[in-house]
């Protein structure tokens, strides 16, 4: 067994034979398992009593920090009371109740709340309500959606083909749908190395846009979909006037401009959204991970009044306007689960303790600059990402190794490529902050 891990072994009892994990390289994992077990406000405990300090919010995700009894409680209740109701042709209040709350934080005006199960099947709701607005006001002939190089928009095919992660790609690059294509990412470490916050150069890399509309013509054009900051990627902040020149770009030809907020969104940033935060408003956000904590599967769509009400208002009263949902759209213990969530970003006023912790979490992450092996750092808000310089011949090693040494000193951080990525719960304190940082650093020390 890996040196590294043995101290997070896997107990006997557990028989890992019948699991196919997601995004794991499945062999070398079940040579030398990560085991936990339970799981307390910021810490992960393994399967011998070992406590991780979580850095990433699970998936960046757990933004309230882990096993909330309140959230836990109002589950319980709700699956006392009412299990499942079906979401087609039938309600229950709560869904209804978890709609409200979630267009109460959302930008003005986008008020209509469709609900899904997960961050990949909001994208495609997004995209399918992008073609059915246009449809709806006879402009059917808008059919083209467009992506971003190096974009992360789920696991659907529809977001795999609008994203622009290449492995996700490459593996089904024979059955993605047609009409797609990509603006160019913002990646450039010549002018944005060691930004903080967002970078100053890059704001015409939006006029890509154009390039586009010219290629194809805008009225072909049905909507472009990016991530406000692209997480998965390793954390990729948008430059200043970059979003706000995408919008102008987007009304100008009228083209629908939707947000993948799945990471960013309920205080990741600071506010409820990215949106909010930045000052740009498109005409749909999709959203999932932190809505309800993770405590069960559950994503959303929000959408303008005027893209909702065009799709609704366009057939006979007795007809099914939208083709599309899911079996366990607004699932009455995800709901549950929702307005507990809401109810405490509330209360402990953690969109607020998000935005007064990011000016420490930038000095933490950055005094890491100059530390071995250390190429780039970025950040915004309780977001931020140290980029590696990749071993000869093997990209992703090296940040491997430096997440099993983290983990080997009781940190979870998280990986991807050769860029190590940062998300802690918004509950962190500035000691933890402190605690993971350091933590980092040996492990970098550490790391051939």
């Amino acid at each position: 067994m890996n040196t590294i891990t043995e101290n997070v072994s896997l107990s006997k009892e557990v028989d890992m034979e019948n699991f196919w994990m997601p995004f794991t390289a499945n062999k070398q994992f079940k040579a030398a398992p990560r085991i936990l077990k339970s799981a307390k406000g910021m810490y992960f405990t393994t399967v011998d009593d070992k406590k991780i300090l979580d850095a990433s919010s699970g998936l960046w995700c757990v933004n309230a920090g882990h096993c909330r009894e309140e959230i836990i409680e109002a589950v319980h209740k709700q699956m006392m009371e009412l299990d499942y109701a079906p979401p087609f042709q039938m309600g229950h209040p709560i869904a209804f109740e978890a709609a409200k709350a979630i267009a109460a934080v959302m930008p003005a005006g986008l008020d209509r709340i469709f609900f899904a199960n997960s961050g990949s099947e909001a994208v495609d709701t997004a995209l399918k309500i992008a073609l059915a607005y246009h449809r709806a006001r006879g402009d059917g002939q808008r059919t083209r959606l467009i992506g971003r190089e190096r974009g992360y928009s789920g696991v659907g095919f529809g977001g795999i083909s609008v994203g622009g992660i290449l492995a996700n790609r490459k593996a089904y690059s024979g059955a993605l749908i047609p009409g797609v294509d990509h603006i160019s990412h913002t990646h450039n470490l010549a002018e944005m190395a060691y930004s903080k916050g967002q970078p100053a150069w890059g704001a015409h890399l939006a006029d890509d846009l154009e390039r586009l509309c010219a290629l194809h013509d805008p009225s072909t054009i049905a909507a472009v979909i990016v991530e406000p900051v692209a997480g998965s990627t390793g954390v990729l902040v948008p430059p200043q006037g970059y979003l706000e020149r995408l919008r102008e770009i987007c009304t100008k030809h009228g083209i629908l401009l939707i947000f993948d907020e799945v990471i960013t969104g309920f205080g990741r940033l600071g506010k409820a959204t990215a949106s909010e935060l930045l000052g740009v408003t498109p005409d749909i956000i999709t959203m999932a991970k932190a809505m309800n904590n993770a405590a069960i599967p559950m994503s959303g769509v929000a959408v303008s009044r005027q893209v909702h009400d065009s799709i609704v208002n366009a057939g006979p009263g007795t007809a099914i306007e939208f083709f599309h949902g899911y079996t366990y759209s607004a699932h009455p213990a995800a709901a549950a689960a929702c307005l507990a969530t809401q109810d405490i970003y509330r209360r402990e006023k953690l969109f607020d303790r998000s935005l007064a912790l990011a000016p420490k979490f930038e000095k933490e992450i950055h005094a890491l600059r100059g530390e071995p092996h250390v190429k780039d750092i970025r950040n915004l808000g309780l977001m931020g990402a140290v980029e590696l310089e990749s071993r000869d011949g093997a990209p992703g090693a090296r940040a491997y190794d430096v997440f099993l040494k983290c983990m080997e000193k009781g940190v979870l951080a998280r990986f991807t490529g050769d860029i190590m990525a940062f998300s802690p719960p918004l509950i962190v304190s500035e000691g933890q902050l402190e605690e993971i940082f350091s933590t980092v650093k040996k492990a970098l020390h550490e790391t051939a």
